[in-house]
This record gives C-alpha cells, sequence and structure tokens, in this order.
C-alpha cells in the first residue's frame, strides 16, 4: 500500500490530469465539505493505485540476481558428480548467470582490495559496469588484455584515461602491465564453470592446483602404497606447464565440453598476444648508491604483502612446486588447463597399470586377480613381509603439477619398456622430447628424492633381546622391508643457503637476518615463531620430523642470536644467550640480563611481551604423524558430494527400506503403527477390567488372563486395517 501512495503521488505532481475526480472535491473557498470529508477525499486519492503496473526491466541488476551466487555453483558441482561421463553442449546459460558474475567480483574484489567485499556494498554503478561486461561477453564483444578501454575497473583503480599524456599512453601500450581487472573477472566465472566439471572427471592419481589435494597427500598416498615397489621412474614434464601448441590446448578441453562460446572465449585468451617489456641489451646500470628511504603507509583499500616468515616458507617450495603455469590471458585458468591436457596421461597410465598386473598366489601382498585387496598389515602400509622368488608383478604412478613418480614391483627390464612406451606417448601426444637422462630409473635402495623427501628401504631383520643394552641378530634374513619417508637435511641446507641463513656445506654456519634489524626483538621472535610452525607442519609425515625440524630450530636461533649481538653490540652468541636465555625470551636491552621495570611496564600495557623461540628443544617437537591413510581415499567436498547424490537417489531409499527389513528391524512407520496399536489394546484392557472390578467378582486369575491379552502377536497389516475402518490414523498421534 505504501509504495502504491508513493508511486501515484509522483504521478499526480508530474501530471495532475490523471486523478480520477474532479478538482472541486478538494477543500477551497467555493465549497463547503468540512475537513473530515476533506481527509477522506485525500485519503481515497492517494491510496488510489493504478491498474497498470510497471513492468520489471529484465536488463536491471537487481532484478537478474535471484539465487546466490554459491547455490548456484553447489547445483553445478552436484550435477557434474550425478553425472560425470556426459558431453556438456551448453554452458552459455551458466555464463549468462549474473549471480556468478557478481560471485566472481566479490573474489577478484578480495584480492585486489585485501577484504572481502559483501553484496550489500558493490554500488548501483559498479553492478551496471558488470552487467555491460556480461553482455560484452556474450556478444563477442569482449577483448583480452585491454590497455584502456575498459568494461569495469577496479574499486581502487582512480585513473583517468581520458585525460593521460600521449607518453603514458604509450608506456601503457608498450611496457608490461599487470592483468586488467575484468580479464580477471571473466577468468574467474570461466574457472566457476569449468571446474566442477573437470574435477569430476579427473584421475584419482593427480594431486596439484585441485581443491583438497596437496603435497602431504602426495606423501601420504606414497607410504600408502608405494611400499612394496622395487624399481622407480622419476620424471620431469615440467616443459608442458610452460605452454603447449594452441590444437593441442583446445583439443584437450573439447573432449568433455562441445560449448562454441566457452571454446572461442579460451581459444582468443590463448592467441591474443601478451605486450611484455623489452629486454634492455645495452650496457648495465652504474650502481646508485642506497639512499634512505622513507617507510611507505599503504592506502586503505591496498592489501598488505606477504609477512617475512610467509616469503622465507615460501623460498622452502620443492622442486616439484616452484613452477606455476601461466598461458597467454588465462591467468588462473592455466594450472585448470595443464591438468585438463595431463589428465591423458594420467589415463594412459591407469590402462598400462591394469595391462602389467600379474598376480602370483605365492606373494603375501597383491595376490588378488583384481589386484584392489588390501596389502599385507592395513595398520602398518608401510612394511612389506618378505616374499618367494614369484613375486606378484604390479606397478603404480603419482602425479604432482609436472613431475610424476612411477613405483614397478619386477625386474628392471620392465621399467626400461614402459619408459620406453612413455617417451613415444608424450613425443606423440605433447610434442616434447624426452630422453633416458630425463626419466632415469633408480632402485629404492639408493633412495628417491620426491617432494624434498627421501623414499628408502630398510630392511627387518628378527632379533632376540635377551640384555638391557640391545639385542643380538638371530637370524640374517630379513622378515620384510620398510618403507621410509624421511625429510632431506641436504635439501633443507641448500633452500637455507638460498635465502642468506647459512653458509658453508659440512658445517653449516648461521648467519645474521639483517631483514629483521629495525624491527623489535618481540615482532621479530614472533615472525621467527611462524616459520618454525609451517616447517613443523611441512614435515609432518616424515620419520626424521624430530631431527628436521630441530635442525631448522638450531639455524633460526643462532641467526637471531647474530641479528641480536650485532644489533645490541654484544660481540658473541653466548653473551646473548647468556643475557636473553636459550629462546631469546628475555630483553636485551639491559647489559646485565635484569630489567626489574620490565615486568611493571608489561602490566601496564608499555612494551610488548616477548614470545621466547619455539622447539628450542628436541623433546618440544611434535611426533610423526603415522595415521593410516585409507586406500580408496578422497577429499571432504567429494565424499559430501558423493554421500549428497547417494542419499538423494530413490533407490537408496528403497535399498534401506529392504535391508531393514531383511534384518528384522522396525521402520519408523511400522514403529508408530505399533505403539497406536498397544494403546488401543491397553485401553480395552483397562475398561474390561474396571467392568469386573465393578462387577464385584473377579480373582488374581482374571486379571492376568486380561492382561495377556495385551501381548498377542503384533500385525501391522491387520493394525492398518482396523485404524482404517476405526478413522484412526497413525499421523494424527
Amino acid at each position: 500500500m505504501h509504495r502504491g501512495v508513493t508511486i501515484f503521488t509522483h504521478q499526480v505532481l508530474k501530471n495532475p490530469n490523471i486523478v480520477p475526480f474532479k478538482s472541486t472535491c478538494f477543500y477551497s473557498q467555493s465549497n463547503s465539505f468540512t475537513r473530515r470529508a476533506n481527509g477522506f477525499a485525500l485519503f481515497r486519492l492517494f491510496s488510489f493505485t493504478p491498474l497498470h503496473r510497471r513492468v520489471p526491466d529484465p536488463d536491471d541488476p537487481a532484478n537478474l540476481m535471484k539465487e546466490d551466487g554459491v547455490s548456484v555453483c553447489s547445483q553445478m558441482w552436484i550435477e557434474n558428480f550425478r553425472e560425470p561421463d556426459r558431453i556438456i553442449t551448453n554452458l552459455a546459460s551458466y555464463l549468462r548467470r549474473f549471480e556468478l558474475w557478481v560471485l566472481a567480483y566479490q573474489k577478484v574484489c578480495a584480492d585486489e582490495i585485501g577484504s572481502y567485499m559483501p553484496r550489500s556494498s558493490i554500488t548501483r554503478s559498479a553492478l551496471d559496469d558488470l552487467l555491460a561486461l556480461r553482455n560484452a561477453v556474450l556478444d563477442n564483444r569482449f577483448k583480452w588484455g585491454a590497455r584502456l578501454e575498459f568494461f569495469i575497473k577496479s574499486p581502487k583503480d582512480k585513473t583517468d584515461y581520458e585525460s593521460l599524456s600521449k607518453r603514458k599512453i604509450k608506456a601503457i601500450l608498450t611496457t608490461t602491465q599487470p592483468a586488467p581487472f575484468q580479464d580477471k573477472l571473466v577468468q574467474e566465472v570461466l574457472f566457476m564453470i569449468l571446474e566442477p566439471i573437470y574435477e569430476a572427471r579427473f584421475s584419482q592419481k593427480s594431486f596439484a592446483f585441485r581443491p583438497g589435494r596437496n603435497a602431504h597427500t602426495v606423501l601420504r598416498v606414497i607410504r600408502r602404497s608405494f611400499a612394496g615397489y622395487l624399481w622407480y621412474i622419476k620424471g620431469d614434464l615440467s616443459a608442458i606447464l610452460d605452454g603447449l601448441k594452441v590444437g593441442l590446448v583446445i583439443s584437450a578441453l573439447m573432449r568433455d565440453v562441445r560449448d562454441k562460446k566457452v571454446i572461442d572465449l579460451i581459444k582468443s585468451a590463448l592467441v591474443t598476444p601478451v605486450i611484455t617489456s623489452p629486454l634492455d641489451g645495452g650496457e648495465k646500470k652504474k650502481k646508485k648508491k642506497r639512499k634512505y628511504q622513507k617507510k611507505r603507509v599503504l592506502a586503505e583499500d591496498e592489501p598488505k604483502p606477504d609477512p617475512y616468515w610467509l616469503e622465507t616458507f615460501f623460498g622452502f617450495a620443492p622442486e616439484e612446486a616452484e613452477k606455476l603455469p601461466s598461458w597467454g590471458h588465462c591467468g588462473i585458468l592455466s594450472p585448470l588447463l595443464a591438468n585438463i591436457c595431463l589428465d591423458e596421461l594420467d589415463r594412459w597410465m591407469e590402462g598400462k597399470i591394469k595391462e602389467f598386473y600379474r598376480p602370483s598366489k605365492s606373494d603375501v601382498i597383491w595376490n588378488s586377480p583384481e589386484g584392489e585387496a588390501e596389502q599385507g598389515n592395513t595398520s602398518w602400509p608401510e612394511f612389506v613381509p618378505t616374499s618367494g622368488p614369484d613375486k606378484t608383478r604390479k606397478m603404480d604412478y603419482i602425479r604432482h603439477g609436472g613431475h610424476i613418480l612411477i613405483g614397478i614391483r619386477g625386474p628392471r627390464a620392465d621399467a626400461a619398456t614402459l619408459r620406453k612406451q612413455l617417451i613415444e606417448f608424450c613425443d606423440l601426444k605433447y610434442m616434447i622430447k624426452l630422453d633416458n637422462e630425463s626419466l632415469p630409473i633408480e632402485h629404492i635402495t639408493k633412495g628417491i628424492m620426491f617432494l624434498d623427501h627421501v623414499l628408502c628401504r630398510r630392511v627387518v631383520y628378527p632379533t632376540l633381546r635377551y640384555t638391557a643394552t640391545g639385542g643380538k641378530i638371530i637370524s640374517e634374513k630379513g622378515v620384510g622391508t620398510l618403507l621410509s619417508v624421511t625429510a632431506s637435511l641436504k635439501q633443507c641446507i641448500k633452500q637455507f643457503r638460498k635465502l642468506n641463513f647459512l653458509k658453508g656445506d659440512r658445517e653449516p654456519d648461521p648467519q645474521p637476518c639483517f631483514r629483521m634489524f629495525h624491527a623489535t626483538q618481540a615482532h621479530t621472535n614472533a615472525q621467527m615463531n611462524k616459520f618454525l610452525s609451517t616447517m613443523v607442519e611441512w614435515y609432518r609425515y616424515a620419520d626424521n620430523r624430530k631431527k628436521a625440524v630441530n635442525f631448522c630450530s638450531y639455524i633460526i636461533r643462532g641467526s637471531l642470536a647474530k641479528l641480536y649481538a650485532a644489533k645490541y653490540k654484544l660481540r658473541s652468541r653466548a653473551k646473548v644467550y647468556k643475557i636473553g636465555a636459550r629462546n631469546l625470551s628475555r630483553p636485551l636491552k639491559e647489559r646485565k640480563g635484569q630489567s626489574p621495570e620490565y615486568q611493571n611496564l608489561l602490566r601496564m600495557g608499555l612494551v610488548e611481551s616477548i614470545d621466547g623461540l619455539q622447539y628450542t628443544r628436541m623433546s618440544l617437537i611434535p611426533e610423526t604423524d603415522y595415521t593410516p591413510f585409507p586406500s580408496n581415499w578422497r577429499p571432504d567436498h567429494e565424499k559430501a558430494l558423493v554421500e549428497y547424490i547417494r542419499l538423494d537417489d530413490p533407490k537408496t531409499l528403497k535399498e534401506q527400506r529392504s535391508c531393514i527389513g531383511e534384518q528384522g528391524l522396525v521402520s519408523p512407520q511400522d514403529y508408530i503403527s505399533m505403539l497406536v496399536w498397544n494403546y488401543k489394546r491397553n485401553a480395552i484392557v483397562m475398561d474390561q477390567l474396571y467392568l469386573v472390578k465393578t462387577a464385584g467378582s473377579h480373582t488374581e486369575g482374571d486379571d492376568q488372563l486380561l492382561l495377556s491379552s495385551n501381548h498377542e502377536n503384533y500385525d501391522p497389516k491387520s493394525n492398518e486395517e482396523e485404524e482404517t475402518e476405526e478413522g484412526f490414523h497413525a499421523s494424527q498421534i
């Protein structure tokens, strides 16, 4: 009603001729209406609602947002996991969904300004520009890599491109620039549409650039499934991540997606050249003296840079996780496209695994015809009992990004044959030339390096312990082998040396961390504690977790001690440890290590509390995580999707009902009917007892006879007939 009054009042003020009755009904000097009549007339006038209501504008962004973007994405995941093998032919309907564009805008803004923007905070002008971008993509008017003309700009981009000078315009057009904001939006929308399609189809053997899978998952799978293999092929296919021919990428994409608009968008992103700054081939510029630089104050909408501890941890990235694909203008689509192309290799290897498998009944593991039975002791999968000469031939495969690891149980000749076939496949499918050096065959006894962890085998002998000092080997023949996954200390030293934390190989000597020279002791200790916490988590599944973390703690503690010695002029690390304690938790400003005023200042909140360094002793480091890893493991989000689809299937309900009936259990509906039946029987028995008692002639035997009638056999079908006759249903309780 209020909306009708507002709209019609606006129309009256704009055009007074639309009033449906004469103007004499208003109060004036020429009429004799009372104030009460005038008020009633005005009420009737402004409560009048026109018969012809305004038709909602189809191009209004507010009318296009019918659902939440997250619910639309969830529905896409459910549909693709319900039918993972179908060919997708119509994705334009999802490109039209304005909710996905709004969700993409929120995600990209979070990366741009460093904070999440709720939908209610998006301005109307931004929604109009976002709608214009969507229409341009649908009408094939969108171009990748625009530099001056945009459909929508970043909220923090305040540049007026129309008033720029020719020199600045030339610099924008000829030098390397960050990806435009509108390109990131289109990439995000395409990613949200394509990711659920291919995540339902990807092999379970790939673990990089996928949600719910990481390097820790790879290490746990290796510990779980690679225990019985003798020969290993470690391959580096990272050349594929540098880029493939456009035709190969599009053909891999069109195996499952046949939508022309999406294919054309991705093809144009791959084909459009990326403008980069020309390399300076002239003389090297002279080094200038470093001047004092003021601390730069960040703007309100500018994201904070990565903290020092996070930069340091990123420096520890293993070789297998260093390279991130970036193809043309695809942006965040590049890792997904790389996985789509490499999925053909995963499928080919899965076929080879089935062909290679030849079970042997005399083998203690993998002796089933299908090869899917549990191996050995499931609670201790890294232990493999000794088998006879006739062993099962088996192979397994895992891929992390562009690096692969193949384990083979069998003779070395089989590994050489597989390597030859793999070289031919990569040459035919990806047009990359591999050789025997890029795919080395190594025995488990030499140690296999993967993700900065070493895979090796230890022989387990039977021992007889009869003294307090040790045991004696009673048999030279081992009872089995144990797969060991240990952190590589050699690689750890290499990474610390690259970050300038130490020098030397045989006796590594910590170097002062001068990056933190101007920071306070409390801030420096807090940064290094965060770094040590991440290192503890990184080596979580290593057998030598305590040793590796203790070495990292020693390097960090020695580096900080040298830093504090130079900063506070204490000359040596020994004096720093004497004043600041082993974990550097005491303030170092006082020479004698005693600051009676520090505790009082700390209580008043005038100084920062100094947290000591963590893991300064071996006993403080947590043990290795040996939690059993299931053979058919899947990420939590995939488990939830599969379970939801299973429960949503009508066949599941029928199976549950039949299972309940076979086990002799009672369904909820039958249980309610039984309660109704017992209630009615009890009422009848109580009425009979009351009648007998009032008659005055009853005995205890009569009571037992009447009560025994309540324990007759219950029949749900007969009860339903009685309820139908009496008009009494269980649903009315």
